[in-house]
Formats: structure tokens, C-alpha cells, sequence
């Protein structure tokens, strides 16, 4: 069976939405949750995918984030061996980092709440993003940002943020917004976190209130892009030994 590490940073940011697409392609699971702590594997053997999901800390500092360098470490070792990547808002910066990219603190203003991010031309031909319309309502939650790798092809933007999605060689992605969200997600988020959207112009009652509708207009492209790299995962466990990277 092919097999997926999942890395989540804190409770709230679970994989939701990517755990039921990989469930789907039939991609057994390996959730190493670093914040009960479980350790992580020394080395990507046995994983044909890799996903880091979000969380609180900074992508580049190790205060209160003791992971954060064997994180580094195995996104490295995906992206030379040619393994699916997806990494969320932190793991996205994380890539970035390990592709050798800054990451940094953002504008004085957080980006939080339901907004639409636009996506570049360069998603025509890519293998998760292609066919999605120009702009596709998602939820942000981060402050600290990153700059699109070289040689990485710049997928979506914001005015606010414009590094919100990339690819990095042909199966690793970072998208800086959420995805993966469905109404559990939405309601642990504002739990955990709704004091954050104070300082971003919105509150945790209009997060709230603008979910029902957000979540159903994001379902379809949510699952054509999440069944796309579940599929990619679940492709590369089928590939002769010979022909991995």
C-alpha cells in the first residue's frame, strides 16, 4: 500500500480535507502529531508522499519549534527524490526554506478570514492547479510570509501576500492558504486561534458566519486538487524501483 507522512505542528491544524483525499486513492497514513511528541522518522523510506502541515511557529526560527530543523531535513530528501510534497501556510514556508528561499515576517497587517487568492498563468499546465477558475475563495491565516524559489514556478497571489502558492520541480507544492479547511477545521481554528483576527481587520464571528457559504463554493476545486496529489502520491508507490528519483 502506498504510504504518506503527514507532519502536524498543533491540534487544530490536522490534515482534514487532505486525509479524506488520500484515504480515497487508498494512500495508508502516518501522522507524526510533534506537538504530543511523537518523533519523526529519521528518513522518507517506506513514505511515498510528504506533507507539513500548518501551526503557530515561525518557519525560521527554532524557538518553541524543535522539529523545525528534521522537518527541513526530510522536505529536503522529498524534494531530491522526486517525492509528492504538499506543505500548508507553515509548511509551505518550510519548503520554501528547504528549496532555498527566505521566509520572513509579513506586512504590519496579518492576512486572516475568508478571501480569494489568484492564480497565475503558470497553472495552466500544472498538474495540481490546472483548469481551476482565475480566483478561488479561500481561508488565510498566517503573518509571516516567504519568496517563491528560483527556478519555482509562482502559482497564486494576493495584493496583500503575493507568495501564495508555488511549485517547486514537478511534485512539490506550497500553498501559504488553507485548503484543506472543512467546518471541524473552521470551528478548531477560531478555538485555538480566533484572538489572532483582531489585529487582521475581522473577527472570529465573521470567519464564523461567512464558513457555510465559503466551504461550499471551495468543495469542488478543494477535491479536484487534493484527489490530484493523493493520486500522485498513490502513483509513485506503483512506479519500479528503477524509475524513482
Amino acid at each position: 500500500m502506498p504510504r504518506c507522512l503527514i507532519v502536524q505542528h498543533v491540534a487544530a491544524e490536522g490534515p482534514y480535507r487532505i486525509a479524506e483525499a488520500l484515504e480515497r486513492a487508498g494512500v495508508g497514513m502516518d501522522v507524526r502529531r510533534v506537538f504530543a511528541p511523537e518523533a519523526l522518522p529519521a528518513d522518507l523510506e517506506g513514505h511515498d508522499g510528504l506533507v507539513v502541515m500548518g501551526g503557530p511557529m515561525s518557519a525560521y526560527s527554532d524557538d518553541g519549534f524543535p522539529s523545525r530543523r528534521a522537518e527541513l531535513d526530510l522536505l529536503g530528501q522529498a524534494l531530491a527524490t522526486g517525492r509528492p510534497v504538499l506543505g500548508v501556510c507553515l509548511g509551505a514556508q518550510l519548503l520554501a526554506s528547504a528549496a532555498g528561499a527566505g521566509v520572513y515576517a509579513g506586512g504590519a497587517t496579518p492576512e486572516i478570514g475568508w478571501g480569494p487568492v489568484t492564480l497565475t498563468p503558470a497553472c495552466a499546465d500544472d498538474p495540481l492547479l490546472h483548469g481551476l477558475p482565475e480566483q478561488v475563495g479561500v481561508l488565510h491565516w498566517h503573518g509571516d510570509t516567504f519568496d517563491v524559489p528560483a527556478g519555482a514556478e509562482h502559482l497564486a497571489r494576493t495584493d496583500l501576500y503575493p507568495s501564495q502558492a508555488f511549485r517547486a520541480g514537478e511534485r512539490a507544492w506550497g500553498l501559504q492558504f488553507h485548503l484543506e479547511v472543512d467546518a471541524i477545521a473552521v470551528a478548531a481554528f477560531l478555538d485555538a486561534f480566533g484572538s489572532d483576527t483582531l489585529g487582521a481587520g475581522t473577527t472570529p464571528e465573521a470567519i464564523a458566519d461567512e464558513a457555510p457559504a465559503a466551504l461550499a463554493a471551495l468543495e469542488e476545486v478543494q477535491a479536484r486538487v487534493l484527489d490530484r496529489f493523493a493520486a500522485l502520491v498513490a502513483s509513485r508507490a506503483r512506479e519500479p524501483l528503477a524509475e524513482r528519483a
